[in-house]
């Protein structure tokens, strides 16, 4: 599934730094990162529903999205999809909190959701409840905030590792996101997909002739609105597809 690490307010240059991997079906048809229209954001978009995973805006607007593993649960078929609530965001100006405190969880298959302003970041979850996240490094993948999944705990040890650096940098970051490395049964999570599947879905970076990661993205938003984006795509075989590199100044 999922995963994004993000540090918000933890380097001195960098408000908010964010690496994240989509894992997703391969044939689902998918845009990579551009410039849309609305609003001058710049996203990924679902072409199958419309809505998008992660994305900025020039004012310094960020969302990302997960969907929470629930295994055995069904889906109400007229459930909107859960791309449309980063749509909204990006496209809106509603504080962070306002945001969430409008949404209809309740309508949706099992989300988080991280937006943010550039003054507040706030994670929320329609099985989970709302926080307003103060400094500090944050992980989360298909459970709930900072759940202690392997990947999200490695992850979050690495991007704090990768922002001690003078100089911190794009490689470090989609090295973190290209792991490929599988833990020990015994530190894997149980969430009712069974010891098999569990392995497979385990590493940060997934391989899979059917599913697996389809693109990583590190994203880095300066308190006065600059920003660097960088989005790399992948085949199944974990091979880079494309590149996307978005960059803006502070204005």
């Amino acid at each position: 599934m999922c995963l994004i690490v993000l540090a918000w307010r933890r380097h001195p240059r960098w408000r908010l730094v964010v690496a994240a991997n989509r894992d997703e079906f391969h044939a689902r048809p998918t845009q990579a990162a551009a410039r849309w229209s609305e609003g001058g954001v710049v996203a990924g978009r679902d072409l199958v529903a419309g809505g998008t995973w992660l994305g900025v805006t020039p004012g310094g607007r960020f969302a990302a999205l997960t969907n929470v593993r629930e295994p055995g649960v069904p889906r109400r078929p007229d459930a909107p999809s859960r791309g449309e609530l980063v749509r909204g965001f990006l496209l809106g100006d509603a504080s962070p909190v306002a945001y969430v405190d409008g949404l209809d969880g309740g309508a949706y298959a099992g989300f988080n959701l991280l937006v943010s302003d550039g003054e507040a970041l706030v994670w929320t979850s329609n099985r989970g409840g709302r926080r307003a996240l103060g400094p500090g490094v944050y992980g989360v993948s298909n459970g709930f905030l900072d759940t202690p999944w392997p990947k999200v705990s490695s992850g979050k040890r690495a991007l704090s590792a990768a922002l001690d650096a003078a100089e911190p940098e794009d490689e470090a970051l989609f090295a973190l996101l290209a792991d490929r490395s599988a833990p020990p049964d015994a530190a894997l999570p149980d969430t009712g997909v069974g010891l098999d599947l569990e392995r497979r879905l385990a590493p940060r970076f997934l391989l899979g002739e059917a599913y697996g990661t389809r693109c990583s993205t590190v994203v880095w938003l300066d308190a006065q609105g600059g920003c660097r984006f960088t989005e790399r795509s992948f085949d199944p075989a974990g091979a880079v597809t494309g590149t996307q590199r978005f960059d803006w100044a502070r204005p």
